[in-house]
């Protein structure tokens, strides 16, 4: 098969969702259609080019030597790509309902769209130049969607939002300059090496303003204001930034930096690694503190994202296979839980208008669905076994004591307390929804509150299935990424 079918997925839906502008829907059904239409034709592509395309470098376009836009599929592609290929069309089901009664849906839509291709952009990135180019346009793209509703506190979020994930893209800059510039040939395919003729320490001062720098879309300490703060847009777009696209896109950069360009040998025993395993190890702990204390309900799932974000990073920057392993196990996992956890929350502020922890009193009882797979969910993300969370719990514990340092002990040690801090800020909700307490149901004798649509509830029953059957037969997913990390795929 013809390897510039890479294009096709990323253009597809940059190309279809910036038409539904000019296009200017005024029937919803028509936009409906016409959007999840694209969604799921790019999905197929993406799929085709996962199962047929070669993996050698394709090189689309080159501004000079050294300096081009070049893509490929290796197993980090395949992971990252396969696993938004199937929740950006379920989660389109979701936005349509949520959705409905909001302004200017032609622009949320056409942007929700376009978010997708540049997303695939990055995964199949090639070099570092490319990965930078995409992971800049995701800022840019996703910016609408963040002030969408057009208030106060959605263009506070956009602007934070704005300056937190470009100014650290401007962080990571400085190691996309150095890679590529001692890059064989004035270039860095991913997998390649570092050409002799390096200053190791400015190698190093690079590392770590690109760790910092790509991490900042991961809100790592103390670069994570923007992600509660981003709560304030619709809960698909959440959905979206806190569970798959750009936080996973953090995770993603990093690794492929860290794995695929600096390598483990250079980084491995320095102080720049345990410098990042610390502020790792801090940032899951702080997060889960915070997300005991924080009352909004959105907003303490973005902590949680941070929280677990911090796992990845952790996983990740102990520099061995198993950790790799890990890492990337949770952010598969992560995703599907995540994804759970927030499109239940919006459902209930959808149905409810509500917003607040304290005020989901009681309404378990009317939305039986909606609150029990949360239930479920929160048991996976704690790692309870027979769920999916888990299993990449229990890999990184075990990469983190395997790894023999004094500090992947302390990070393990980190992690198991922040699970248990995990169950207190995850099941308090469960128990208020299920059994408040006494007169203090606030949806008692409320007939109108009930389980969301169809459509909402199609893709929450989806990832739930899903999240169950990792638990239960993990070995296919484990042995997937185990090659990914051993550098088979």
């Amino acid at each position: 098969m013809n390897p510039l079918i890479l294009l096709v997925p990323i253009l597809l839906p940059v190309i279809g969702g910036f038409l539904i502008i000019p296009a200017s829907f005024k029937d919803a059904k028509k936009r409906a259609y016409y959007a999840e239409a694209v969604v799921v034709l790019t999905s197929v592509f993406v799929w085709l080019a996962l199962l047929r395309v070669s993996r050698d470098p394709v090189t689309v376009y080159s501004f000079t030597s050294g300096f081009s836009i070049t893509f490929r599929i290796d197993g980090m592609s395949m992971l990252f790509a396969g696993m938004i290929s199937v929740m950006w069309p379920l989660v389109m089901l979701y936005a349509f309902e949520y959705m409905k009664e909001s302004k200017r849906q032609n622009g949320f839509f056409a942007f929700y769209v376009m978010t997708y291709g540049i997303t695939l952009g990055i995964a199949f990135s090639a070099d570092m130049i490319t990965l930078y180019l995409f992971y800049e346009m995701l800022s840019l793209v996703t910016i609408p969607l963040v002030t969408h509703y057009g208030n106060h506190e959605s263009q506070y979020a956009g602007r934070k939002y704005a300056a937190y994930t470009i100014g650290g893209a401007s962080l990571a800059f400085f190691a996309v300059v150095m890679t590529t510039l001692y890059g064989d040939a004035g270039t860095f395919i991913f997998g390649g090496s570092l050409h002799e003729g390096f200053n190791t320490r400015l190698m190093m001062f690079a590392f770590i303003l690109g760790f910092f720098g790509f991490g900042t879309k991961s809100a790592v300490f103390p670069l994570f204001d923007w992600l509660p703060t981003a709560s304030a847009a619709p809960t698909p777009v959440t959905a979206l930034l806190h569970a798959v696209a750009v936080v996973n896109s953090g995770i993603f950069a990093v690794t492929r930096m860290t794995y695929y360009v600096f390598g483990t040998e250079m980084l491995r025993g320095t102080s720049i690694q345990y410098i990042c395993m610390m502020t790792a190890a801090f940032s899951l702990l702080f997060a889960a503190v915070m997300a005991v204390r924080e009352k909004h309900f959105k907003r303490r799932l973005a902590f949680s994202t941070m929280s677990n974000l911090s796992y990845m990073l952790f996983s990740v920057m102990l520099l061995t296979p198993e950790g790799m392993t890990g890492g990337l196990l949770h952010m598969l996992i992560h995703g599907v839980i995540k994804m759970m956890l927030f499109l239940c929350a919006g459902a209930f502020m959808h149905v409810t208008g509500n917003n607040y922890v304290y005020e989901i009193d009681g309404v378990g009882k009317r939305m039986p669905v909606t609150f029990s797979i949360y239930t479920l969910a929160s048991l996976s993300l704690i790692g309870i076994p027979m769920f999916s969370g888990f299993i990449s719990k229990w890999h990184m514990v075990m990469a983190a004591i395997g790894e023999g340092s004094a500090w992947g002990t302390a990070g393990a040690a980190a992690l198991i307390i922040s699970a248990f801090i995990c169950a207190v800020y995850c099941l308090t909700v469960s128990a208020r929804a299920f059994f408040p307490m006494a007169g203090k149901d606030r949806y008692a004798g409320n007939g109108g509150i009930r389980e969301a649509g169809v459509l909402m509830l199609v893709p929450i029953v989806f990832f739930c299935v899903v999240d169950i059957c990792i638990g239960v037969h993990p070995g296919p997913i484990v042995d997937f990424v185990s090659r990914i990390a051993g550098g088979i795929l």
